[in-house]
């Protein structure tokens, strides 16, 4: 509200006269529940994906999904001990000093005072431990537009939970395939993946116990080095949505919100997408 007081674009955009008073912000945060509530940005983002099928622009038959962990708006000094007897009153409330060096802290044990729905998670080996969310993401190879999005909390099971919901939206009638990294290469997601119609073209982990879940009824296929090309174009998505978008730290807290302008950022990448996919050359306009 105070940017749209100040900025001149930023009330025109909206709506408002020059000489007409800015809403209060608590307008802005009822409005923000309604559309938390109404579920407002999937239906966006399924319009905008309805646009784009119409126009041409999205495959139906080959698809790529992938997820990232999104840093939450929470400090490690948030992450507590969920039982906690006997604490010491903080020296100072505003930012008390927290040390926590030395200590074993999990997500069963631990939990964050700031956004409960934050779980430590970490990229991978060695890497450092972050309060995060998982964002995921269906990609179809066509164009690499976003077909659909889901933000979970980062379990560890996350990418391949989301996968499996995102997947069951576009498998029917027509078999599709989907490809992924070495992260979904599990039997179970396999075996769910077949049953829905979906022929997975998941990367080999030759180094996973019992071998890969993929055979060569899978790899032999050109289709299968074909998607395995097409599937890095997904970064694309998760690099705009974390430095366009500032998704990169997020500003909001609690699932819902999160997933709220997690799947907004989605239908904008779109759109903007789109804008760069049908725009005429000099010689054609």
């Amino acid at each position: 509200m105070e940017e749209i007081d100040y900025s001149i674009l930023f009330g025109w955009f909206v709506g408002l006269n020059l000489d007409e008073q800015v809403w209060d912000a608590t307008s802005f945060t009822k409005n923000r529940d309604r559309l938390l509530e109404a579920a407002v940005a999937k239906e966006f983002l399924v319009q905008v994906v309805e646009q784009a099928r119409a126009a041409g622009l999205i495959s139906d038959e080959h698809f790529t999904v992938d997820g990232t962990l999104l840093e939450a708006w929470a400090s490690l000094k948030s992450f507590q001990p969920k039982e906690e007897t006997n604490a010491a009153p903080p020296d100072d409330p505003g930012n008390p000093t927290v040390d926590f060096h030395g200590q074993r802290r999990s997500n069963q044990t631990h939990a964050s005072k700031t956004d409960a729905d934050a779980l430590l998670a970490r990229k991978g080996p060695g890497k450092e431990a972050k309060l995060s969310y998982s964002g995921n993401l269906l990609v179809e190879n066509g164009n690499g537009l976003i077909v659909d999005a889901e933000l979970l909390q980062a379990n560890g099971r996350a990418e391949r939970d989301a996968a499996l919901v995102m997947l069951e939206q576009v498998s029917g009638t027509r078999r599709v395939t989907a490809g992924g990294d070495k992260g979904y290469d599990t039997a179970d997601l396999v075996a769910e993946c077949r049953h829905l119609g979906v022929t997975p073209h998941v990367a080999q982990n030759d180094g996973r116990r019992g071998g890969s879940a993929i055979d060569a009824r899978t790899t032999r296929h050109a289709g299968y080095r074909v998607s395995q090309k097409k599937r890095k174009r997904i970064e694309e998505c998760f690099g705009w949505l974390k430095d366009i978008a500032l998704l990169r730290k997020l500003k909001h807290r609690g699932l819902f919100k999160v997933g709220w302008i997690f799947t907004f950022a989605a239908a904008a990448y779109n759109l903007v997408r789109m804008r760069n996919l049908t725009k005429q050359s000099p010689q054609t306009a």
